[in-house]
């Protein structure tokens, strides 16, 4: 049980039910091979698998409201991914307090994505049914990255490197980004950035950073241009 204290500590919420904890950790190795009848944790990540669709679509629904619904599907699909949820799960070390059968043990279980990404969720289910939705939104939140827009461009795609190769095939064509604006307090700055070609602006991004303001550009010079992703 100490090491479901150290957790707990870890994602800064005690249970009322620590089972619930318990079985949020036990991966199916390691339920098949104990002498008692445990539970893994599957049905628990199917439930926070829902659980964490809808606290992500609430948050992207109330803090992005000039975004399409195709652009939301496209940004709640980047933040619930495995790739994601594996990102999310080693910023806590969840892999060091997975329990797992001795074979899953030795072949390297612990580091393994989806074993990560599935305890995920499945630790989010525990904290919804221990204690309710607000507690779950908490903890899922915390894991949200500051600049969600511009973290979901870099996810899918490099696009400044994909417009420098395809102006590259120009050698007399010049691309540079430019700077145009700055906004909000010194904690939470907003960033504007203009992608010029020449001298001619072709696209324009806005971010928590001036590395994905550029990526956000690119990406808008690229949607001009007609570029699709193949």
């Amino acid at each position: 049980m100490d090491k479901l204290e150290e957790f707990e500590k870890v994602i800064d919420y005690r249970f009322k039910d620590r089972s619930l904890l318990f079985e949020a950790l036990s991966h199916s190795s390691f339920a098949n091979e104990s002498k008692h009848r445990f539970r893994s944790n599957e049905r628990l990540e199917f439930l926070g698998d829902s659980v964490l669709s809808i606290v992500v679509s609430d948050y992207l629904f109330e803090n992005f409201t000039d975004i399409p619904e195709g652009e939301l599907t496209k940004t709640r699909a980047t933040l619930v991914c495995e790739k994601a949820l594996h990102h999310f799960g080693s910023q806590i070390d969840l892999g060091s307090y997975i329990m797992l059968g001795k074979g899953e043990e030795l072949a390297g279980g612990r580091e393994r994505p989806s074993i990560i990404a599935d305890a995920f969720e499945a630790v989010i289910a525990a904290i919804y049914l221990d204690g309710g939705i607000e507690a779950a939104r908490r903890h899922i939140l915390r894991f949200m990255p500051e600049d969600v827009l511009g973290a979901v461009a870099e996810a899918y795609d490099d696009y400044k490197t994909i417009l420098q190769e395809i102006i590259q095939k120009n050698p007399e064509e010049h691309v540079e980004y430019r700077l145009v604006g700055e906004s909000g307090p010194d904690h939470n700055k907003s960033f504007t950035v203009r992608v010029m070609l020449n001298s001619n602006v072709i696209g324009e991004g806005t971010a928590h950073s001036k590395k994905s303001a550029e990526q956000l550009a690119a990406k808008e010079a690229l949607r001009l241009m007609g570029w699709k992703k193949k």
